[in-house]
Order: C-alpha cells, then sequence, then structure tokens
C-alpha cells in the first residue's frame, strides 16, 4: 500500500459552528472536539468508526478536502515520491506530527505525516470551545 492509513479528512469550512450543528444534529455524528486557537476553529467529527476523522476548518483554504494519510516515516516517503517524479512540497507541523500537504495534477488534495506525538488526540477529546 502507498500509504499507512487515512486518518483525516480536513474539509474546508466557511462557518464551522453551522456545519458541526448538521453533522451532529442531522446527519448524528459524534463531536470529539471543537477548538478555536491562533485565529482558527475545527470540529472534528466522526461519521463513522474512525478512522478517518472528519475535521472541519474555517483556516483551510478553497472547497475541495485534503485527504490526510499516515506514513511510517514522513522523509523516507517523500525520498520515495521524488523518486517517481513527485515534486516536494513544504512540510509544517500538526499537533501529531510533521506533515506536507500537496495538489495532485488533477487538482486533488492530498496530505502525508508522520506520527510523532500520539498522544496529541487526547489533550483534545472532549474540548468544546464554541
Amino acid at each position: 500500500m502507498a500509504f499507512k492509513s487515512l486518518d483525516f479528512i480536513y474539509h474546508p469550512s466557511g462557518d464551522v459552528a453551522r456545519d458541526m450543528k448538521y453533522f451532529v444534529d442531522v446527519l448524528g455524528g459524534r463531536l470529539r472536539f471543537a477548538v478555536e486557537g491562533m485565529g482558527a476553529r475545527v470540529a472534528a467529527i466522526e461519521l463513522a468508526p474512525p478512522p478517518p476523522l472528519l475535521l472541519l476548518a474555517d483556516h483551510v483554504e478553497g472547497e475541495t478536502p485534503i485527504l490526510v494519510f499516515r506514513v511510517p516515516d514522513l522523509q523516507t516517503k517523500m525520498a520515495a515520491l521524488v523518486k517517481r517524479g513527485w515534486k516536494k512540497q513544504a512540510t509544517f507541523e500538526i499537533p501529531h506530527g510533521p506533515i506536507c500537504s500537496f495538489k495532485t495534477p488533477g487538482g486533488q488534495r492530498i496530505a502525508i505525516y508522520q506520527l510523532t506525538r500520539p498522544g496529541a488526540a487526547a489533550t483534545f477529546d472532549g474540548r468544546r470551545d464554541f
């Protein structure tokens, strides 16, 4: 397999509170957390047994969701992808570890990350900032 698991779907949202309410109250999803910080709002919702978690986020630009896949080693995976013709993008950090987000030639949005902080998820569970 190309990646270890699809852990998150980051979905852009113009109004996270409104969208969160719909996904929970109408679709029957389970709210894991709703956090606000550093100018961003993110709500995590389970619609089926995880993974993936649906992350509604107001800081994600555009309308296309980002599929976030876990890899065992981010640097090794990026090096292997470069050998196959992939153009390396900038990496940054999320609470779970280093990540690299990119677009495919067809415009799909993909991110790969390495889980270096497995306890990060527990710090958000049950949190409700809005």
